[in-house]
């Protein structure tokens, strides 16, 4: 028991490595990234507490339940929760065959902008709304790579190790719905 109570004298991959074999270490790893993963959930979700709550138990139940299948590549394990947290709000939708919008931080707007090579030297408050439009319009997977990279902050590596794809593919993906954002923002112009 002894070594339970000193568990933050303990590094993140031993804190793993000690939960593959008792799971009642995995409650450190739970303490540390439930915020983060509740958020990311909340955001996916339009706002809906209670259910995020329900899918973030549930995302670190699966995580629980196959932390032995847990491989250290390189990245923080939140990536691979961010990963189960996805596939759990996937799976919420598909049950309700229902599109989602996620609402968005409009001070990161300008980011996206930015990067989708859209005039951003007077952007109005208008346009700002028109674009955070535009990103909620955007396909459920799309608008995820778009809230991951500019929203949640991650890199393209990050991103990769959740959809399971190369980071060139991650990179890629993520600049092609920023052409396409481009090629919709003058569109409506």
């Amino acid at each position: 028991m002894a070594a339970k109570r000193n568990i933050t004298q303990h590094t993140e991959s031993e804190v793993i490595a000690l939960s593959k074999k008792d799971q009642s270490y995995f409650g450190a790893l739970y303490n540390k990234y439930f915020d983060q993963i509740f958020r990311f959930v909340f955001k996916r979700l339009g706002g809906d507490e209670d259910l995020a709550g329900d899918i973030t138990q549930q995302t670190f139940i699966k995580a629980m339940m196959n932390i032995e299948k847990y491989e250290d590549r390189g990245l923080p394990f939140s990536s691979w929760l961010y990963r189960i947290a996805q596939n759990e709000v996937s799976m919420h939708f598909r049950k309700l065959k229902k599109n989602f919008a996620v609402p968005i931080d409009e001070n990161r707007v300008i980011d996206v902008a930015v990067e989708a090579s859209l005039s951003t030297e007077y952007m109005t408050s208008d346009q700002q709304e028109q674009l955070v439009e535009m990103l909620n319009n955007l396909e459920g997977d799309h608008l995820d790579l778009i809230e991951l990279r500019f929203f949640q902050e991650m890199s393209f590596k990050q991103i990769a190790e959740i959809y399971k794809i190369s980071e060139a593919n991650a990179k890629m993906r993520t600049y092609r719905i920023l052409e396409r954002i481009n090629k919709m923002w003058k569109n409506d112009k």
